[in-house]
């Protein structure tokens, strides 16, 4: 392959038009991202309007990440067939059509479905958006871009919780779905108006069937069962059947991708030294990043007490400080490399997550909103210059191939996060509670001194002694199970600071940046210079 096959979108050297369609990409980003995070705050009251239990409500969020998971491979095959400007505005309505339906839905089953619709939209929003921005903007401005771009992905998880929360407490909540409809609609027509159609690939008839089925079989099987992690019965055979139908899945996913000659997923692209590092960087950083979006809303919640939209209001300043770093982030990265700008922040986050591990009842939310705002500061400087770098080492004809890859990467290592720090938490609040628990023996001057005091509260409101005794056990056992979840959390949080350090050692390994090819301006011999340690690797691809 060389780079006449995917040469940059008829007037993409214009400055105004780069800028432009970098806003429609952030409105569609925006929207994906901000429906992640808003729906979850609604998931009570949906288990109240359509009657249901938590282990059916859950395929609501279940079912959105599965048929993501599943549609993003493909993304690649589609902006090669169809073009990204067709792709781009057919899953943004698509979105949008899903979302408008979602609202409409009457039972629990009817908002899955719908929900996959949404889904198989919004799956192909976000790889579609990066590879049209590193194809329209030449490698000294990627980073800034990037970093325009970012904003959408760090803000909208934080404003999602004090949105959904407003919504659900002075409006229906079926506007948490409705909000993105004239968002939706305004972000089609502007695409429609302002991108350019990129050259297409032409289809020969060689669509790799055998990787999108093993793909989806794959992908599907194990994100299922990494879903339902914290609540697994190994005595049921489904979960074990799962797991090998998914590891058989994608055994035969990577034989025929490493063999068809138009695989839908490029994994050859992972012999991109750079490329390949900043996987595992970002598989590290996602995971460190769960602390806050994950972790904290929990803390904030479920034992602080406070409500959605005020947890929303204590996070806020934390996506403020994200989306403000994200594009200077760019820039120093456009002038100096990655290291520079990513190294000091990853130490930050490791300091910030590393208070936030200390937090306990007493925290100021004051105290707690400067730490996010920290952590937030290093998130915004730590995660696009890497993702940049990545894809600068990729050749301009593979961008839709990288993208996919790395969207996908991304999304299988989300969810192996989350699974993680719900295990974490899980298992680590079993055994502090057991820990705390078998300390309550009369024979414990202070467990004894408690009980008496609450019995005696309870009695005095007129309950019988021995009901009073019961309540006072029962209280104490909250208490308790109060101070095992939340060493349990900080103890997940803690966990992630020593992963930050792998971090700061892998970003050691990237390969140096040389100040001329950063420095290159949008022609395209600054493109080949850009891309010359990897000619070897296309034409191996090829």
């Amino acid at each position: 392959m060389t780079e006449h096959h995917h040469p940059e979108p008829e007037g993409a050297g214009d400055s105004s038009y780069k800028w432009l369609a970098l806003f429609v990409v952030v409105i569609g980003t925006f929207m994906v991202m901000l429906d992640s995070s808003i729906v979850n705050i609604a998931i009570p009251k949906m288990m109240n309007v359509f009657g249901t239990d938590l282990d059916s409500i859950k395929w609501v969020l279940t079912g959105y990440t599965l048929a993501m998971g599943a549609v993003v491979p493909i993304t690649g095959f589609l902006s090669d067939t169809f073009g990204i400007k067709k792709l781009f505005i057919g899953a943004l309505g698509l979105f949008t059509i899903g979302s408008f339906l979602c609202g409409f839905s009457w039972s629990n089953n009817v908002m899955v479905i719908f929900r996959v619709v949404q889904a198989v939209g919004g799956g192909a929003i976000m790889p579609v958006g990066m590879s049209y921005i590193m194809q329209i903007f030449p490698v000294h401005e990627r980073g800034k871009a990037l970093g325009f771009w970012g904003i959408a992905s760090m803000a909208a998880p934080a404003i999602g919780p004090t949105l959904g929360g407003y919504i659900i407490q002075y409006m229906d909540w079926r506007f948490i779905f409705y909000v993105n409809v004239p968002i939706g609609i305004f972000g089609v027509i502007f695409a429609s108006i302002l991108l350019k159609d990129t050259p297409l690939v032409p289809y020969k008839g060689d669509f790799d069937f055998i990787g999108l089925v093993s793909s989806i079989v794959g992908i599907v099987s194990l994100l299922y069962v990494l879903g339902e992690a914290d609540t697994i019965d190994w005595g049921n055979v489904k979960y074990p059947l799962l797991i090998a139908l998914g590891v058989f899945g994608l055994m035969i996913f990577v034989v025929n991708e490493l063999n068809h000659p138009n695989p839908m997923l490029e994994l050859r692209v992972l012999k991109i030294y750079d490329f390949t590092l900043s996987q595992f960087i970002t598989g590290i950083t996602t995971l460190a990043l769960m602390g806050g979006v994950y972790v904290l809303p929990l803390f904030l919640q479920n034992l602080r007490g406070y409500t959605a939209m005020e947890t929303g209001l204590i996070l806020f300043p934390s996506a403020i400080a994200s989306g403000l770093m994200m594009p200077v982030s760019g820039a120093i990265f456009d002038k100096f490399g990655a290291k520079v700008v990513t190294l000091p922040g990853l130490l930050i986050l490791a300091f910030a997550t590393y208070q936030m591990s200390l937090f306990n009842m007493n925290t100021p939310s004051t105290y707690i909103t400067i730490v996010a705002a920290i952590r937030g500061v290093g998130l915004g400087l730590a995660m696009m210059p890497v993702n940049t770098a990545a894809m600068n080492a990729v050749p301009r004809h593979l961008y839709g191939k990288a993208t996919a890859l790395s969207t996908t990467i991304r999304s299988i290592l989300q969810a192996v996060a989350i699974t993680f720090m719900t295990t974490i938490i899980s298992g680590s609040t079993n055994v502090n509670y057991a820990r705390l628990a078998e300390q309550i023996t009369p024979f414990n001057r202070t467990a004894s001194s408690v009980i008496t005091m609450l019995k005696g509260v309870y009695w005095s409101y007129g309950l019988p002694q021995v009901d009073a005794l019961k309540n006072a056990y029962a209280t104490l056992g909250q208490v308790i199970y109060g101070q095992a979840y939340l060493d349990a959390m900080n103890h997940a949080i803690a966990l992630t600071v020593p992963i930050v350090f792998v971090a700061i050692v892998l970003v050691l390994m990237m390969s140096p940046k040389k100040a001329a090819e950063q420095k290159k301006g949008p022609t395209q011999d600054g493109e080949k210079v850009a891309h010359e340690p990897e000619t070897g690797v296309a034409a191996i691809m090829e």
